[in-house]
């Protein structure tokens, strides 16, 4: 076999140079040893003129202050027309009284305070914005301008200058009312949270004045005004179990609402006697303490119940907001609800699809791997349908729209990772599972103290049925489960899992099926170069050759050499590959049949490869140089590290390990065997519907681990959906746990805290329920008065805070 004679690599001081505004290395032909500013990119260049034009160079302080995560930002050539296009306005843009417009938008980039701090001074930099708020957790910023004085096409160009790419926020509406909703929630518990705190300083004056009495006219005056303050929190902020408790009786589906509203009820009724006859305990300290911390569980509860609708509406963050419309060749952007079924679009190389429709002309390759799973682009020319969400990385193609926006597949995907969300009802608590014999219990007792007392007296007896009633309050049951959780959620969070809710705990603690996606989750998600078979010279002439491509074999051939010289002429051909002269040696990279339709010879020794290749699921690569076929690279998306171990794991904690992927069955099945499992469990080449079908099959308890739009319905539907490092932002939200860290190991540090978390949750209950037990026979007895009733009523609170705070302590210490 031919050797090549290459020339030496270049020094490599200027490899070492670091981008001036994102930090990041220079690549070597972009380095400028006779200027002291170096720029990794153009769109690092432009953001960093743009920034101190504006004199914001305050920026790079408090970036380098706040984290040391850098990004490259992306600065299109887009003048954003469309933001000024009617029917962008009349979806996106909210006019308000004072003459003002304002709206919201997403922003690429944004990772730190820093950002926020820049994207806060858009007043500062453009004449006419009003305002910019930025949310750094949802990235999202909303902007109020002055439409007489700028364009929003002109605000969109300059936050893309600073570096923040915006795109209309979709589902606008559905946020503001969750804002409303939240901020009504925390006024009523600032609004109890005030009664309690007036009332307990009360409370302190009036038991203070026990042992040695209290002026009467004080002790009407302090009895009075805790009744008049409770009133407001049991009538306000705590009308809330009321509620609950009266649509539990209309449903007759009690739950904890309705022994905790009875219990609210009864003591205040008790204490409003009791401060009218001007004798006996009043209660309202207790009871206002417990509407507010009641109220705080509850909030946190809320919290963690949003999923559905934040998939919806990050799923549509995978169509774009414009699409280029070709009339009689004449090219103009317009919003994608602009769009009608019939319109010509243009799709460019690095765009994503904005609707579903075929082919019409160009060829290109697509890459759907957030779709389908499949880590390979595929080849389409005219007459190949195509899918909104998908994303063309060769060449300009133009497509016939055939269905929009919810009427596309990423569209009906939409739909049915709601429809799977809203069928997914949490497990029924355990709390709620005994409310109905809890309730039914303390009545009767109360009841039963009442008629065995009665005859010493009313007031005696209704006394100690009072008093029943306050020690048994099941507050301490509300508060078990949202405290252990809240706890072992924080805990997990600082080991790099995000758990969004308490069922997905509660579901994980039973050994069942797990179904592992395999691109991006069992493997690293992208192709690279595996083996490489022939001269290994030609590997620098490949690395320049493919140096500026976007395609995925491109980048992972680039990829084969960090120091590659400028090649002297690049020609790519679409679907077939790249030929080029580099060093003065010509260079062709392709498939087998376009790399010997520019050689002499063939594949020759290298057929047994080709062979070998195909049936492994790989990807062959042949090269040739100076006529020549010199060597063969096989790509791949290869395995995690840990991925093995973690299946034989799982194994043997009882679980039975499946994969499950969209890719090529014979990719599937080679990653399959290299992780353990049989063919038995092994299922490629699965379309999102199918993915849906399989985790949802009835009596499987199923948890589903994937990365990509294509798992988001499956996660959904799944008992628990576990989204991994790196995964698309559809399938992060439609998961109940997330994963910061990389690799499957955090699947097993997540199985152990469920497993610590539950035993917590018991532990809380059963404290909650000896200590009520304990007291309520203590009251039938008639050796609990009104006012130890009261005392006693939060030590059952406390105790299952002091438990909670356990919770989550399971994470082994070979994980730390």
């Amino acid at each position: 076999m031919s050797q090549i004679t290459t020339k030496a690599p270049r020094a490599t001081a200027a490899a070492a140079a670091k981008c001036t505004h994102c930090g990041l290395e220079v690549p070597p032909v972009l380095a400028r040893t006779d200027l002291s500013e170096q720029f990794c990119c153009q769109g690092c260049e432009t953001v960093y003129r743009t920034i101190h034009e504006c004199g914001l160079e305050r920026y790079y302080e408090l970036r380098d202050a706040s984290t040391n995560e850098r990004v490259r930002p992306e600065v299109p050539d887009h003048a954003f027309a469309e933001f000024d296009d009617p029917a962008f306005e009349a979806v996106y843009v909210a006019q308000q009284p004072d003459g003002l417009a304002s709206v919201e938008l997403a922003l690429e980039g944004v990772h730190c305070a820093a950002c926020v701090w820049l994207v806060e001074r858009l007043p500062s930099v453009v004449t006419g914005v009003v305002e910019s708020r930025l949310n750094l957790r949802t990235r999202v910023v909303q902007v109020r301008w002055d439409p007489s004085r700028v364009r929003l096409s002109r605000i969109a160009d300059t936050l893309t200058h600073l570096g923040y790419r915006p795109h209309p926020a979709r589902g606008a509406g559905v946020r503001q009312a969750r804002i409303r909703d939240e901020r009504r929630m925390l006024a009523r518990i600032a609004i109890a949270g005030f009664c309690a705190g007036n009332v307990m300083l009360l409370a302190f004056a009036l038991y203070g004045g026990v042992p040695d009495g209290i002026e009467p006219r004080f002790e009407t005056l302090f009895r009075w005004m805790s009744m008049l303050i409770a009133a407001v929190s049991l009538a306000g902020p705590g009308s809330v179990f009321f509620r609950g408790a009266l649509a539990a009786l209309r449903a007759r589906a009690p739950h904890l609402d309705l022994p905790i509203g009875l219990a609210l009820l009864i003591g205040g009724l008790g204490g409003t006697i009791n401060t009218i006859r001007g004798s006996g305990e009043i209660y309202f300290d207790s009871l206002t303490t417990l509407v507010f911390l009641l109220l705080v569980g509850r909030f946190i509860q809320q919290r963690q119940q949003r999923k559905a609708s934040d998939a919806i509406e990050l799923l549509y963050a995978f169509t774009p907001s414009l699409a280029h419309v070709v009339n009689d060749d004449e090219v103009r952007d317009v919003p994608v609800e602009a769009l009608r079924i019939g319109d010509l679009i243009e799709v460019r190389p690095g765009e994503l699809v904005a609707a579903d429709g075929t082919l019409e002309s160009g060829h290109s390759a697509i890459d759907a791997s957030l779709l389908t799973g499949e880590s390979r682009p595929a080849e389409v020319g005219p007459g190949c349908p195509l899918s909104a969400g998908t994303l063309n990385i060769a060449s300009p193609v133009r497509l016939r729209v055939e269905s929009t926006g919810p009427d596309s597949r990423i569209g009906r995907l939409m739909r049915l990772v709601a429809d799977a969300a809203e069928r997914k009802a949490p497990i029924l608590a355990l709390t709620n599972r005994i409310a109905l014999v809890f309730t039914v219990v303390v009545v009767v007792l109360a009841c039963v103290t009442f008629g065995v007392w009665v005859p010493r007296g009313i007031d005696q007896a209704s006394g100690h049925a009072i008093a029943l009633l306050i020690v048994t309050c099941p507050c301490a049951l509300g508060l078990a489960t949202p405290l252990a959780m809240t706890a072992s959620i924080g805990r997990a969070a600082r080991r790099g899992i995000m758990i969004k809710g308490s069922d997905a705990l509660e579901r994980l603690t039973h050994p069942g099926v797990i179904y592992l996606d395999k691109t991006g989750t069992v493997t690293h998600g992208g192709l690279t170069v595996v083996q490489w078979i022939g001269d290994k010279a030609a590997r620098r002439l490949v690395a320049a050759l493919e140096r500026g491509s976007r395609h995925p074999i491109a980048r992972a051939l680039a990829d084969l050499d960090a120091d590659t010289p400028a090649p002297d002429s690049v020609e790519h051909v679409t679907g077939a590959g790249v030929r080029g002269v580099v060093e003065g040696h010509d260079v062709v990279v392709g498939n087998a049949d376009f790399v010997e339709q520019h050689v002499h010879a063939t594949r020759g020794d290298f057929a047994p490869h080709f062979t070998h290749a195909a049936d492994e699921g790989l990807t062959p690569v042949a090269v040739a140089v100076d006529g020549r076929v010199v060597a063969l690279a096989l790509l791949a998306d290869d395995v995690r590290p840990d991925s093995r171990q973690v299946v034989e794991r799982l194994q043997r904690a009882g679980w039975t390990v499946r994969l499950l992927s969209g890719d090529d069955p014979r990719t599937t099945r080679r990653i399959g065997e290299r992780i353990g499992l049989g063919a038995s469990d092994i299922f490629g080449g699965v379309s999102p519907e199918r993915k849906l079908a399989v985790v949802s099959r009835p009596g499987e308890r199923t948890v589903m681990v994937g990365d990509g739009v294509n798992d988001a319905a499956a996660l959904a539907a799944a008992g628990v959906g576990i989204a991994v490092h790196g995964g698309a932002e559809a399938s992060l939200e439609a998961s109940d746990v997330y994963l910061t860290r990389p690799g499957l190991g955090p699947i097993l540090e997540t199985l152990d805290l469920a497993r610590g978390t539950r035993r917590v949750i018991f532990g809380c209950l059963g404290a909650s329920l000896t200590y009520n037990s304990i007291a309520a026979t203590l009251a039938v007895m008639g050796l609990i008065t009104p006012i130890i009733a009261a005392i006693l009523m939060p030590l059952s609170s406390l105790t299952v805070v002091l438990i909670a705070s356990r919770a989550g302590s399971s994470l082994r210490e070979e994980h730390r």
